[in-house]
């Protein structure tokens, strides 16, 4: 585990983070985002050398193929630029990113940082109808920089049962925030996604950030905006809607963080897992 506190000048920002308009600049960066700005160009080329990103293997080489900001930051990859492991016992990284925490979930209680933890009860809220399916099993929380790959896939072969959406903040999510901000994730606004395998369940969390202005899924399109103050719960239990390890789920219209879970008899983080190891969509990250 990552046993750093937060520094003072870290609980500093995350103070200050308390006073700043989240959901008004992320309106603005949604609006932003896509408009078909003038020198473009030049915008994501300036993005691309300050965030150091890699654009080896995406599908779309060329800037000026890309007609919005939004367009660029979500791209999609060539299909063989992330390998999926295929063995029936891996769980696989759904995103892009690095391992922020990982371990078992101790009753309801989950590792935000060191000394900071949330509940199941907080995070996924009482509405979950399969909450308790996740007491005393195992999480793994990824974090997304802005050069990171987008998209969230799945981490196993599954059938969605219930999505919920939960209003909140827009802190930061960069490293420091875990540290200096208390229940971080379960205070953002997020996109709470529960699925059934054939070994136990499976919850995908999308936890949205300051200029995450949108989260989408794949089975019901944009989920945010519009930002809402109520929780809403969707029931896809009769639906049938199947998805295999490695399709894609959802999408992070600008960066944030996935927090896995497994039921207790269903996944458990492998044994060369490390915070802050960087890890790839379609890595291996839990055996069943």
């Amino acid at each position: 585990m990552n046993n750093q506190y937060a520094t003072r000048w870290e609980k500093t920002k995350g103070l200050i983070f308390h006073f700043f308009p989240h959901h008004y600049v992320s309106r603005a960066t949604y609006w932003l985002t896509r408009q078909k700005l003038p020198l473009l160009d030049t915008l994501i080329k300036l993005f691309i050398k300050v965030f150091n990103v890699n654009l080896q293997d995406a599908k779309i080489k060329n800037l000026s193929e890309f007609e919005t900001f939004n367009a660029f930051f979500t791209r999609e990859l060539e299909p063989d630029a992330r390998p999926i492991d295929i063995d029936e016992q891996a769980i696989i990284s759904p995103c892009d990113g690095k391992i922020s925490q990982f371990g078992q979930i101790e009753q309801h209680s989950l590792i935000q940082a060191k000394g900071k933890n949330f509940t199941l009860n907080e995070f996924l809220t009482p509405n979950c109808q399969h909450i308790e399916y996740f007491k005393d099993g195992n999480f793994c929380t990824i974090y997304l920089s802005p050069r990171d790959y987008h998209r969230v896939h799945m981490a196993y072969d599954a059938q969605l049962m219930e999505m919920i959406y939960v209003p909140g903040r827009l802190f930061s999510v960069a490293p420091y925030a875990p540290k200096a901000i208390d229940k971080l994730y379960a205070r953002n606004e997020r996109v709470v996604c529960i699925f059934k395998t054939q070994h136990g369940y499976m919850a995908s969390v999308m936890v949205g950030a300051v200029n995450v202005a949108a989260i989408d899924t794949v089975w019901a399109g944009p989920v945010t905006p519009p930002h809402l103050d109520h929780v809403i719960s969707y029931n896809y239990q009769d639906q049938s809607i199947q998805l295999k390890k490695g399709d894609l789920m959802g999408t992070f219209n600008m960066g944030s963080t996935v927090v896995m879970m497994y039921s207790k008899d269903f996944g458990k983080a492998i044994d060369s897992l490390s915070c802050e190891q960087k890890v790839l969509m379609g890595e291996k990250i839990a055996n069943v």
